[in-house]
């Protein structure tokens, strides 16, 4: 079975792209063609900017919140009722297992739309501040205009849906570009969008490569940037939109660590192992892929992360029984390798996995990887992977696993395993990093998410998220109308 998407969603009307370009997207799991989606160019981008900027001041800026809420609430009915095939399809984009693209792209997506409009039915958008000198100042919030939202394939609808939410419950309108490797699920927004009564404009889809990415971002037609994906990326984004003075939100990559301590709970810390170091075939920004064990259980930690990796299953991604699915694509999957190769070449050791598996030659796919013996310095240990490789670390005592765990240019997620959950908040509270877990990792709709260091700028998720779509603005009252 293949599916195509021929045309762009630009100004609420499916358009051919001026170029005629499509890209083909290919199965990771088979290799075989998935479907074909077109792409944008300069002239699409164009077009979807100048639509956005109409919408601007169209009917949409004349919907209160409690009406904007309202059609988020209908495209999150949408979405959800897409749910089952869009997490299928992604699976067989991307090669996550669908166990959790049913959540990550199957429905936490509808939910994020329910959840913004709930909280923009009752955010205050004016308020009265008295001054301490004479008179008063009203504070507004307005939309902060046009946004570009620029998403990777590895999360491709959750990660959409963390930036449409928040800017159409805004007020602002958007233009969507998606990564061409997961092009064909992108459009689910548009059918929902259509659904929904969204008006046109408001929601523009543009699949492209690096280049419709970065004139999207230098288009002067925009107003804000939200971007997520690479380091190296988000640095090319944050220089451009410093020389422009245009907003830009940065979620960029990971090297997240887990530090067990003296009393945790091996066998709790092996249940949540796959999901908290290993989701999505490990092309997860925050897992914790660095492992840090007490030098006096450090040998039981490698015996028991392992066993663990060594018994998931790898396979289909469409098998609910599947943990670990192939990668993205070929040159993920070779980078992968090359990582393993560099960890292997230094004398570290492999106690499982290590190459691709044996009866799956067709696809993608790498085995789940464990390294023992590794210094914080190596490579492997300091580099982005973005796939099933795990490094295990000694420490001596807590300090050392708090200076190891901190002695990264990331700075996004990581975990605190401990039978002593205050202790674990303690500890939490030295790591250098946006977000942590304690006994589990979670992203909590309702709490903000987003890295320090190398891993980015702003904040996604929460009511924290957003604000970065509103601008503000003062308006001074004098007392009786005179000059102050």
């Amino acid at each position: 079975m293949t599916a195509n998407r021929d045309d762009l969603f630009i100004d609420g009307r499916w358009i051919a792209p001026r170029s005629g370009e499509k890209v083909e997207v290919i199965e990771a799991a088979t290799e075989k063609p998935l479907g074909k989606a077109a792409l944008g160019s300069h002239a699409d981008i164009d077009l979807a900017v100048d639509a956005a900027r109409r919408a601007l001041s169209g009917s949409w800026a004349s919907y209160t919140a409690a009406e904007r809420a309202t059609v988020l609430d209908r495209i999150g009915a949408a979405l959800k009722s897409r749910g089952r095939d869009t997490a299928a399809l992604v699976s067989r984009e991307n090669g996550m297992p669908i166990s959790l693209s049913k959540g990550a792209n199957g429905y936490a997506p509808a939910l994020m739309f329910s959840y913004y409009a709930k909280l923009i039915r009752d955010y205050p958008t004016s308020e009265v501040r008295p001054s301490d000198f004479r008179g008063r100042s009203v504070v507004t919030r307005q939309p902060v205009g046009v946004v570009a939202a620029i998403t990777p394939w590895n999360y491709p609808q959750g990660l959409a849906a963390m930036k449409l939410a928040p800017a159409l419950a805004a007020g602002c309108t958007v233009v969507l570009k998606p990564s061409p490797e997961t092009a064909l699920d992108a459009f689910v927004f548009a059918e929902a969008a259509l659904e929904a009564g969204l008006p046109a404009g408001v929601l523009n889809i543009v699949p492209g490569g690096r280049e419709s990415g970065a004139h999207l971002v230098a288009h002067p037609g925009v107003d804000k940037v939200a971007f997520t994906g690479s380091t190296d990326a988000g640095r090319a984004i944050g220089e451009l939109c410093g020389r422009l003075l245009r907003p830009v939100t940065l979620e960029l990559g990971g090297k997240s660590a887990a530090i067990i301590t003296e009393s945790a709970d091996l066998d709790d810390f092996a249940r949540n192992l796959p999901e908290v170091s290993l989701a999505n075939n490990g092309q997860t920004c925050h897992a914790s892929t660095r492992i840090l064990a007490p030098r006096n259980r450090y040998d039981d930690v490698v015996e028991m992360v392992t066993e663990t990796v060594r018994s998931l299953t790898v396979g289909d991604p469409l098998d609910k029984a599947t943990a670990i699915g192939p990668l993205v694509s070929a040159a993920q999957r070779d980078r992968v390798l090359a990582m393993i190769e560099d960890g292997r070449s230094a004398g570290y050791r492999i106690t499982t996995g290590g190459g691709i598996p044996a009866a799956h030659t067709k696809g993608w796919f790498v085995e789940p990887t464990v390294f023992s013996g590794v210094d914080n310095s190596a490579r492997i240990a300091q580099d982005e992977i973005f796939g099933p490789v795990l490094v295990i670390i000694g420490y001596a005592d807590e300090d050392e696993a708090v200076r190891i765990t901190n002695d990264s240019v990331y700075g996004l997620g990581g975990t605190v395993w401990t039978t002593d959950e205050q202790h674990g908040l303690d500890l939490a509270a030295r790591v250098e990093s946006g977000t942590v877990g304690v006994n589990y990792y979670a992203l909590d709709m309702a709490a903000p998410f987003g890295g320090i260091k190398a891993s980015g700028l702003g904040r996604e998720l929460g009511p924290e998220g957003l604000t970065p779509y509103f601008t503000l603005k003062s308006v001074y009252l004098g007392t009786d109308g005179s000059r102050p």
